[in-house]
């Protein structure tokens, strides 16, 4: 006879109160055994009833169906059921209701026994569709007897890679000729001719490399005077656009020899009283420090003009020309005073430590267009307009004009004395012929003459007008902007343009090389709007 009662209906919590007495006095541990010998069921063979009782295996009967008593666990072993001697237990429960299946896996069900073989079949009742579930719950068992429970199933991980939008259709400016259905539309552009990143002019290449070759020594302790190769600037203020560039020569590059020429570029003031200055120095060629020296020019005139830049950029706009060129020729003399004091230092002569300077001053005022130029020494002014060069340097005065009558302490020296004549006669006709040894008192005194300058001072200021282009060059520039026609027609060419150069095609148009004209090269370019 079965040990399990027939199941009562189940409430929410899977059992009912009676059960509950029925369960503890199945499993109480100070209750004695009923079965005259150990049993061959198992813990898992109860859940298996109790499955097949509420649930049914899948693909088996309807949980309701009625299960023989002789249907026995594949791992219970034959004979006669020593539970069949013990006395059923009455029940007044009434006869179960099948549970209805909720559309989410629920909670495992309570395990019951079989009823018993007395009871009368029960038609299956309908039972609503439930959507199938995959895989086992841990609690359910193989229909042929106890099984392991697998693990749960892991999901892979995904990653969520953004798609790239499609990229946008060009715009079609032309309309395209009909073409075919299986070639893709293709737009026309185009593409503007490069400047060329070296070249030469003239009838033949020159003969060394259009690249640096050597570097300059370097000397312990005197690092901060090593100058770059090239230096290259640039600003726009007002109405004009500044190019500036400077670029060691052809043999300098070949032997290893600092660039002799200096550049440098500040402004000083703010909005529009603020001015732009652009000082570029040359150095002699035969000095070993003419580098040292064009930097030191340059440098100097800037701290000048720095500490007068209020005065004379109110000079600038207003027009006043003559006190601007007495202005700018004092603080030029200062400049080279202090050329001649260095150069008295070091212990060389006054023409190995100093150099040509020539500078342009710019106000940030766009309505002021006056350029003033000044400056001592030798190179270039030129201006571009209507598409020709105007070769603009000042003129210098002949020296006549400058040379006048000496003076005492300054001019030519005095004349030499004549032979003393003859002693003159007294009243009775005697002639003094005795020297009485009377000191005469000395002359003036008169040193040396101060040498001149070597250059005169050098000043112009011009108006510009739109579409002017603005040219100062260091003597390695203008050489050739004189002596070679084609270089003066092809920078005409290029720069005749609305808009100015940037800066690397200003840098190859000045490295156009010409046979003949190796050295430095520094320009200064000023486009007018």
């Amino acid at each position: 006879m079965c040990r399990f009662r027939a199941p009562r209906a189940v409430d929410n919590k899977g059992m009912t109160q009676q059960g509950d007495s029925w369960w503890d006095k199945l499993y109480d541990e100070s209750a004695p055994d009923t079965a005259p010998t150990v049993s061959g069921d198992t813990l898992d063979d109860h859940f298996d009833t109790a499955t097949r009782a509420t649930t049914g295996p899948p693909g088996g009967p309807p949980p309701d169906s009625v299960i023989p008593t002789d249907a026995k666990s594949p791992t219970r072993p034959a004979g006669p059921d020593p539970r069949a001697a013990a006395p059923a237990p009455k029940s007044t429960a009434p006869e179960p209701v099948p549970p209805t299946a909720p559309p989410t896996p629920v909670a495992p069900p309570v395990p019951t026994a079989p009823p018993t073989p007395t009871a009368a079949p029960v038609p299956p009742a309908p039972v609503p569709s439930v959507p199938p579930v995959p895989g086992r719950a841990p609690w359910e068992a193989a229909e042929t007897g106890p099984r392991t429970f697998p693990a749960p199933p892991v999901e892979a991980p995904t990653v969520q890679v953004p798609v790239p939008p499609d990229p946008p259709e060009p715009e079609k400016d032309q309309e395209q000729s009909p073409a075919a259905p299986d070639h893709a539309p293709t737009v026309q552009v185009a593409v503007p001719v490069p400047r060329p990143r070296t070249g030469f002019v003239g009838s033949r290449p020159p003969t060394y490399e259009p690249e640096p070759t050597a570097l300059p020594v370097a000397r312990p302790g005197e690092l901060a005077d090593v100058v770059a190769d090239t230096v290259l600037d640039g600003a726009r203020y007002g109405t004009c656009t500044l190019r500036a560039v400077s670029v060691r020569g052809d043999s300098a590059r070949f032997r290893g020899e600092p660039r002799r020429d200096a550049l440098l570029t500040a402004r000083f003031g703010h909005d529009e009283a603020a001015l732009v200055l652009v000082a570029v120095a040359a150095g002699s060629r035969a000095a070993e420090d003419a580098h040292l020296a064009a930097a030191d020019a340059c440098r100097w005139i800037a701290e000048a003009v720095c500490r007068s830049h209020s005065r004379l950029s109110e000079d600038v706009r207003s027009g006043r020309r003559g006190d601007l060129k007495s202005g700018l020729h004092r603080l030029t003399d200062r400049t080279y005073g202090k050329l001649r004091a260095r150069a008295t230092e070091r212990g060389l002569a006054l023409d190995e430590y100093t150099a040509s300077l020539r500078c342009l001053l710019l106000p940030a005022d766009p309505d002021c267009r006056t350029r003033v130029f000044f400056g001592v020494g030798g190179g270039g002014l030129f201006r571009l307009r209507d598409g020709a060069w105007q070769d603009i340097e000042p003129l210098l005065p002949e020296r006549t004009a400058v040379t006048g009558a000496p003076v005492v302490g300054f001019g030519s020296p005095p004349a030499a004395p004549s032979a003393p004549s003859a002693p003159e006669a007294t009243e009775d006709g005697d002639r003094l012929t005795m020297d009485l040894g009377i000191t005469t008192a000395p002359g003036p005194l008169v040193e040396e003459p101060v040498p001149p300058p070597a250059e005169p001072f050098r000043f112009r200021a011009s108006v510009a007008r739109s579409g002017d282009t603005l040219l100062l060059a260091s003597p390695g520039l203008a050489e050739p902007m004189r002596g070679e026609p084609d270089l003066a027609r092809e920078l005409a060419d290029r720069w005749a343009g609305a808009e100015p150069p940037g800066l690397a095609a200003f840098l190859a148009d000045t490295q156009l090389r010409v046979t003949g004209y190796a050295d430095d090269r520094t320009g200064v370019a000023v486009w007018e709007a």
